[in-house]
Parts: C-alpha cells; sequence; structure tokens
C-alpha cells in the first residue's frame, strides 16, 4: 500500500515559490515560524497549490504539498503546450493575463507564474502581472485565470455545435490575422 501511494507521488512535480518567516513575540524573545507555497503539478495538465505553516521549514513544505495535491485543478491544453484561448484571471489587488503562443516560444512569466505553468506541462505562454507582486496573490490569480480556460470540446457541448465548426472559425481568425 505504501509502495502504490509512493508511485502515486512520483508522478507530481512540486515547486517551492515562496518561503515566509514570521516573529512572535513572547516573553523570552522572538519565536520563529515558517509559511511555504507550494505549487504541484503532473506536467500533463493537472495542478495545484497549497499553503503550509509550521516551526520548522521543512515541515511547512510537506503540509503545503499536502494542501497542494487536495487542491489539484485539470487545465485543457492545445496540443499539449499552451492555451486554448487567451484569458484573464485576478485575486485581490493581483490580476494576471495569460496569452496562449506559437510552438518555440517558451515560457514568458515571472517567478510565481512560472513555477505553475512547469508545473502544469506548459511549454509557450506569454503571461503578465498586473497589480501586485504578492505571490500568494499572484498564484491564486493565475489559478483564478486557468480555471476560466475552455477546451473547444466544452465550448461545442455547451453551445450544442460540433467541434469542427469552432476550430474552423479559429483557423479563419488565425488565418486573417496572419494575412493583415
Amino acid at each position: 500500500m505504501a509502495r502504490e501511494r509512493e508511485e502515486r507521488d512520483s508522478e507530481f512535480v512540486d515547486k517551492l515559490v515562496h518561503i515566509n518567516r514570521v516573529a512572535k513575540v513572547v516573553k523570552g524573545g522572538r519565536r520563529f515560524g515558517f509559511a511555504a507555497l507550494v505549487v504541484v503539478g503532473d506536467q500533463k495538465g493537472r495542478v495545484g497549490f497549497g499553503h503550509g505553516k509550521a516551526r520548522e521549514v521543512p515541515e511547512a513544505i510537506r503540509k503545503a504539498t499536502e494542501a497542494a495535491k487536495r487542491s489539484m485543478i485539470r487545465v485543457p491544453l492545445r496540443e499539449g503546450r499552451t492555451l486554448h484561448h487567451d484569458v484573464q484571471g485576478r485575486h485581490g489587488a493581483g490580476r494576471v493575463v495569460l496569452r496562449s503562443a506559437p510552438a518555440g516560444t517558451g515560457i514568458i512569466a515571472g517567478g510565481p507564474m512560472r513555477a505553475v505553468f512547469e508545473t502544469l506541462g506548459i511549454q509557450d505562454i506569454v503571461a503578465k502581472s498586473l497589480g501586485t507582486s504578492n505571490p500568494y496573490n499572484m498564484v491564486r490569480a493565475t489559478f483564478d485565470a486557468l480555471a476560466r480556460e475552455d477546451s473547444p470540446r466544452a465550448v461545442a457541448a455547451r453551445r450544442g455545435l460540433k467541434v469542427s465548426a469552432i476550430q474552423s472559425r479559429r483557423r479563419e481568425v488565425d488565418g486573417g490575422t496572419a494575412e493583415a
């Protein structure tokens, strides 16, 4: 049973985004604690983030990783490398703009967002963070944007159309901008 859990856990890649040291002033001096923000993903379209607090750094990271594995979301990817469409997300003062990119672009994004995209398995994306540099709000805004991401299959099902009808519209738009 323990081996099965290890194999399941090994499929995930985790990235430590931020560690915050906090101090509680007590009678004898200061008591330090640590808060960790971790992003976990399988590099195939699933990603989650978690926040853990403890008196020791490794314990905080372990708690954050557990929380991240519990809060995973699935994101539809185009060709397994980029987003299907441009999307915006926000959380608090944090706003992010995510744009799909052609092959070979790479991940053009700031630190916390880059960790999310690397663990998600995106290879080509252009992202901009607006409003805040707080890693917690940036990660939450990125997850808000990724949750709004729709696949052509989902859009077709919602509208009662065929996937090919929606894909053909994309080709018209992509082809029209290339010629102009």
